[in-house]
């Protein structure tokens, strides 16, 4: 981590910022929100921009940067966009123009690091990396199992620089944050304030995370917010997380993460709320060969 403790370096020598700003919004929210919220993200410190094809709203996102660039907020160098690649196009042909799609969405000529959720895109991704059309590559919801498969690849090019997962106090995936650790790949939190609980994915009977006694009265004890608390959790860890913010108050007070440290006692306790609870299952994909729940971690 650099000493400010903002960035990560990653195996192939780039950096990430360790708080990302997570921008997944519900179908019937307005494409225009999109727009301000990624710009009220930028004004407020966010550097790290977490999108993907599937969410349907790279276009306003990239509007929304370009918006920042072009009145002096932000220079391109100082944005790190990631996006990802859908399980549609899992065949290796389809890999570059989806990339090139999803970089004319965002109106960018390279995205900082492109993610993969099955390895038989792995290949074309490599050539997508030496074409400078992506900086870096990762990979996401990738269990043990799945990354040694790549990791022992013969010919193996280029190593994912992270794997992106399901992290919360209530699923803090210790072995699996161990073992990536252990190849030199960070891992990256979504969900890691619980999620925003869409009906259509998550069980509305789980516990709210932002609820739990403990990380409420660590927040009294702070005076911070509990999601404050759980991104602190995350960056300690080290751990990348990724915010999703629904105003600008939310987006200011989550950039004070930087702001004050956990003792390693309330870490200690943090840890203990670990239920295994996975809020996104992802049961469409169950039966899938490479459907990473089944044998983790």
């Amino acid at each position: 981590m650099d000493p400010k403790g903002r960035h990560l370096k990653l195996n192939d020598g780039h950096f990430i910022p360790v708080l990302g700003f997570g921008t997944y919004a519900a179908e019937e929210v307005p494409k225009s929100k999109t727009v301000e919220d990624t710009k009220l993200a930028i004004d407020a410190g966010f550097r790290h921009i977490d999108c993907a094809h599937a969410y349907g709203n790279e276009n306003e996102i990239g509007l929304a940067i370009q918006s920042k660039i072009q009145d002096g907020t932000v220079k391109r160098g100082d944005i790190f966009c990631n996006s990802k690649l859908w399980v549609t196009c899992l065949q290796p042909d389809l890999v570059r123009p989806a990339l090139e799609k999803t970089l004319k969405n965002l109106h960018l000529d390279y995205v900082d690091l492109y993610i993969i959720h099955y390895p038989t895109a792995l290949k074309a991704m490599e050539k997508c990396k030496d074409a400078g059309l992506t900086k870096s590559i990762g990979v996401s919801n990738f269990n043990r199992r799945q990354l040694e498969k790549i990791l022992n690849k013969p010919g193996l090019k280029y190593k994912p620089v992270c794997n992106q997962v399901e992290c919360h106090p209530y699923l803090n995936q210790r072995k699996l944050l161990d073992f990536c650790k252990s190849k030199d790949i960070v891992l990256v939190a979504y969900g890691a304030l619980g999620t925003q609980r869409p009906k259509q994915w998550v069980d509305q009977s789980s516990p709210v995370l932002l609820e739990d006694p403990v990380l409420c009265a660590m927040a009294k004890k702070y005076e911070r917010t509990p999601a404050l608390i759980a991104l602190r959790y995350q960056l300690q860890r080290g751990v990348v997380a990724l915010a999703k913010c629904i105003n600008e108050k939310q987006m200011k007070e989550n950039m004070q993460v930087f702001e004050f440290q956990l003792t390693s006692e309330d870490m200690k306790a943090i840890d203990g709320l670990n239920q295994n609870l996975r809020y996104l299952p992802f049961h469409i994909a169950v039966g899938h060969p490479e459907y990473p729940f089944s044998d983790e971690y």
